[in-house]
């Protein structure tokens, strides 16, 4: 599942990505990612995903194959999947499609951005015919 969410991901992702493009999915408990959290968001807290990149802020031709980490808190997904009614495998492929999305560059630092990132999932989501996880309940 994991190959085929990063590759859905990169083939319907607006940029040309290096030739053998390469993501590390790592998974992790919530003690590790509150760790990481703290550390590099300043957020004492467990969190779902994290997203390291390799090419932050370099243009597009010379990025390095390797885009970067997607760090994924089995603990955490198991806890939202449950309250969110959802199968853990869908939120969990939502994240990883979430956590790709920020190493290719998009974010949710405003509204638009934000739009723009989950209008993406949405589509990436859907070609792996799993459900707007946006839409309300």
């Amino acid at each position: 599942m994991l190959d085929k969410t990063l590759s859905t991901a990169s083939q319907l992702c607006p940029f040309n990505l290096p030739q053998g493009a390469e993501v590390s999915v790592v998974f992790c408990d919530d003690e590790n990612i509150q760790v990481l959290n703290r550390s590099f968001r300043d957020e004492d807290k467990p969190t779902n995903v994290l997203s390291f990149a390799s090419n932050d802020h370099v243009e597009l031709e010379s990025w390095s194959p390797l885009l970067g980490d997607v760090i994924l808190a089995q603990e955490t997904i198991e806890r939202e999947a449950k309250a969110q009614d959802k199968t853990f495998t869908d939120h969990m492929t939502h994240l990883l499609v979430h956590g790709f999305l920020h190493l290719v560059g998009y974010d949710h630092m405003n509204d638009e951005d934000a739009e723009d990132m989950e209008n993406m999932e949405r589509k990436i989501l859907a070609e792996l015919h799993i459900a707007d996880p946006y839409l309300e309940a």
